[in-house]
């Protein structure tokens, strides 16, 4: 029997006070477990693939901080790289070498990038790449797939997945039609919606972006020829194909869902691993393009601690530890075990499941699937998983809390890691009827 008598006493007592103090009590709104119930825990530090709460508790973190601990967390060979950068200062607001470093190894690694430009978020790289999108084709118009989610910029909270989805919200208050007219949308997998929209917008459409993988509906892979049908069509309409990698890049692949695929984008996105651990984002693609962006040329975009030295670094040594032989095949070979076994214990404990895995990069549905876009990922049993959520956090394992989540894995987890995840999971779906959905605390 696994234990679940954990106490979080005292995450309980820093969540009370962080409500008053913050919106929710958090910094991000799908850390406020309000699709989970109950209350989150708060961490005290990360190790490996462990995660400990400020009550002592350890856990087996299936998050990786949303993806860049993809070394496993506080790597010491990152930690020792950005031990020396300190001592050389936090920012500098000006050029360092260190930037040309992690340029270079970005523009080698994805088939797209010939130019790249460092920004500080996902968010703000897709905000900067939209604009550049429309400033090269001279239209205004964009594609996007219900339940992508390309940060919250307002353009972009049209049909969004990932916290827009957790928290039920129709889109978003505060923002203005104006700023959605342009941003067109069509389900995820449905290559004949998006020839449609071309049709019914003649040379208004500056381009089509997407999460080539979906981790922000949940993990949602890219059927046959999807990823084709839209490199075809936008190639010969004039548009510009942008893939979102700030999830996949470098983890489902070194090169990204591009070289995973074989399917090169005019442009991409990226964050998270590039960053090891410390906020970064950028964005980048052919260099006709990219040389549009200021001071090269006329789109304007700037941010003061673009570049910054620590994230640098921290990327420099991330991506070095990637290169070594074999770790693709390993992060596929854990992953895999993880994902099978969590279908296995589902069936044989007799739920409705599916899901599945590319490399690093995991999730499943309670449904009987398959899940190929956003409205089928909301069949998905949501207070089956709530409960199966609940039970699993009880028992040490730490997975995102909702059910349009994808999940991580890192180089640092082991079998033994796996074989107790899936031992609790069994333990809970066998009872999971018996549970009730803890109440969210205002």
């Amino acid at each position: 029997m696994v234990n679940t008598s954990i106490k979080t006493t005292k995450s309980e007592e820093i969540f009370a006070a962080a409500q008053k103090l913050m919106p929710g009590g958090v910094s991000s709104p799908v850390r406020a477990f309000k699709s989970v119930g109950g209350q989150p825990i708060v961490f005290d530090r990360v190790e490996g693939a462990y995660i400990w709460d400020v009550d002592g508790n350890k856990y087996i973190d299936y998050v990786g901080t949303w993806g860049p601990a993809i070394c496993g967390h506080a790597h010491p060979e990152v930690i020792a790289a950005l031990h020396a950068a300190l001592e050389k200062g936090t920012s500098f607001g000006a050029p360092s070498v260190l930037e040309n470093v992690l340029a270079e190894m970005v523009i080698d690694a994805v088939p797209s990038i010939e130019m790249v430009r460092f920004v500080n978020s996902g968010t703000e790289a897709c905000m900067a790449v939209l604009r550049l999108m429309r400033a090269f084709t001279g239209r205004d118009k964009i594609i996007k797939f219900e339940g992508c989610y390309h940060g919250h910029a307002d353009m972009f909270l049209v049909k969004a997945g990932s916290g827009v989805a957790t928290l039920g919200l129709p889109d978003s208050p505060g923002v203005p039609k104006s700023a959605t007219s342009n941003t067109l949308t069509a389900p995820y997998n449905d290559l004949e919606t998006v020839k449609a929209l071309f049709e019914e917008n003649p040379d208004e459409i500056a381009g089509v972006i997407l999460e080539p993988v979906v981790g922000n509906a949940g993990f949602i892979s890219p059927d046959a020829g999807f990823l084709e049908g839209l490199r075809e069509i936008t190639r010969d309409r004039g548009a510009l194909l942008v893939f979102d990698e700030v999830m996949t890049g470098f983890r489902i692949a070194y090169g990204g869902a591009q070289e995973r695929f074989g399917i090169t984008p005019d442009l991409t996105t990226l964050g998270k691993i590039i960053g090891g651990g410390l906020p970064v984002g950028a964005y980048g693609g052919r260099k006709d393009i990219m040389s549009m962006i200021a001071p090269a040329g006329p789109v304007y975009q700037a941010g003061t601690l673009s570049g910054n030295p620590l994230a640098m670094t921290a990327g420099i040594k991330t991506l070095e530890l990637l290169q070594k032989p074999g770790t693709y095949e390993a992060l596929d070979r854990i992953t895999k075990k993880l994902a099978d076994g969590m279908l296995q214990v589902a069936k044989e404990t007799g739920h409705a499941a599916c899901g599945g895995q590319i490399s690093g990069m995991f999730g499943f549905f309670f449904t009987e699937g398959p899940v190929h876009n956003y409205e089928d990922a909301k069949k998905a049993d949501l207070i089956k998983f709530s409960r199966f959520y609940r039970g699993m956090l009880e028992r040490g394992i730490y997975l995102a809390p909702s059910q349009f989540e994808a999940g991580f894995t890192s180089l640092a987890h082991t079998d033994a890691d796996v074989e107790q995840t899936l031992a609790a999971a069994r333990e809970v779906l066998m009872s999971v009827t018996s549970y009730q959905l803890p109440v969210t605390s205002d």
